[in-house]
């Protein structure tokens, strides 16, 4: 029904935002939203969590379940690591017990879903597009930069990242085959905006795994692994990249002075002939080819033969590239489910020491 609560809201971290408007800065807290669909993160200040609290009070007409922590006269989360992470744990606490309770008359109504950038109960019909899209989240790249800097978000990027490639892929095989100007346009546009959303991520998920390693928050096995996750991404970006640019099949028949699937079927006989002389040569009458004699529209299309088959060799080598970059994913792949498995046969082991040890005790006993 699109009414169902967020998985999980957790706010792992906090961040300090400075103004460029010389007023004083403020810490922001990074509310982390795991839904079925994907993973996002909204910043929101203290005084924001103040507006909700009274807005769910007014419109349900009495206060939510949980209390929010009381706003401290004295002291700024500015200048106070302990009363930043007091206010941290409670407000994570106070978003969890509206979301978690079996009364969901709080998380209801319009202001907890603006609050949290959810899509309205009357969008289920483009609930999943609007999932995708992330809700249109205000100051979206803060909010992923904060995301990128926490291992388990970091992550859920990372499959987002995919997802976009994946979209940006689809899209270019749907130009690539389409028979039409405007189909293979609108296919185009969508994958490089899949492509722009993809790098946006890509430098987002580089520039938190340089954070994570510099605080220590991951060991240098984890720190290496993810490394050659972004090194295959970027990888994968440049071939899709280099795709993206080249010009689909339909476009280059319409700029070459191809026949079109109307001037085929006129060639074949089964519609209307095409007007103007047509030669031998699979070549109807074009601009290029009208002030052309028989040797001229020969060597048209020779030339135009041999930008084909170059075309052809471009797009070999991106297989090729594709190919090997799908072999390394493969090797990494046996290599982690090799790692499982010792990691599996060490804890049989260590089970086993255990249970030798408790039997020791209960004789000891």
């Amino acid at each position: 029904m699109g009414m169902a609560p967020p998985a999980e809201i957790t706010i792992p971290t906090t961040s300090l935002h400075s103004p460029t408007d010389n007023s004083k800065p403020y810490t922001l807290y990074n509310i982390t939203l795991r839904l079925p669909l994907r993973t996002f993160v909204v910043q929101k200040r203290y005084s924001d969590f103040v507006a909700l609290n009274q807005a769910l009070t007014s419109l349900v007409g009495s206060p939510p379940p949980a209390p929010l922590p009381a706003k401290s006269w004295f002291k700024s989360t500015i200048n106070s690591p302990e009363l930043t992470e007091d206010r941290r744990r409670g407000l994570e606490s106070y978003l969890r017990t509206i979301a978690e309770s079996p009364d969901r008359r709080w998380r209801d109504t319009p202001a907890w879903r603006t609050f949290l950038n959810l899509p309205s109960m009357s969008s289920t019909g483009n609930s999943a597009a609007s999932i995708r899209a992330g809700y249109g989240i205000a100051n979206k790249d803060a909010a992923n930069a904060a995301a990128s800097q926490d291992p388990g978000t970091w992550l859920d990027l990372h499959g987002e990242m995919k997802r976009d490639f994946q979209e940006a892929r689809r899209f270019l095989a749907k130009r690539d085959s389409a028979t039409d100007n405007s189909t293979a346009l609108e296919a185009g546009s969508a994958a490089k905006k899949a492509l722009v959303r993809a790098g946006s991520l890509l430098t987002v998920l580089g520039d938190g795994l340089r954070v994570m390693q510099d605080t220590k928050r991951l060991g240098e096995g984890e720190i290496r692994r993810r490394k050659d996750l972004l090194a295959a991404a970027r990888v994968e970006r440049e071939d899709l990249d280099r795709l993206s640019t080249s010009v689909s099949a339909a476009a280059k028949a319409s700029q070459r002075g191809m026949p079109s699937a109307a001037d085929k079927a006129a060639l074949m006989g089964s519609g209307p002939k095409p007007r103007g002389r047509v030669l031998g040569a699979p070549l109807p009458e074009s601009e290029r080819t009208r002030e052309l004699d028989n040797q001229g529209v020969v060597q048209l299309q020779r030339q135009m033969m041999k930008e084909q088959d170059q075309d052809v060799d471009d797009l070999a080598k991106i297989i090729r590239k594709q190919r090997e970059m799908a072999e390394a994913i493969h090797r990494e792949v046996e290599e982690q489910t090799e790692m499982l498995d010792h990691v599996n046969n060490q804890a049989d082991i260590l089970s086993g020491k255990v249970n030798v040890a408790k039997n020791r005790t209960k004789k000891i006993s």
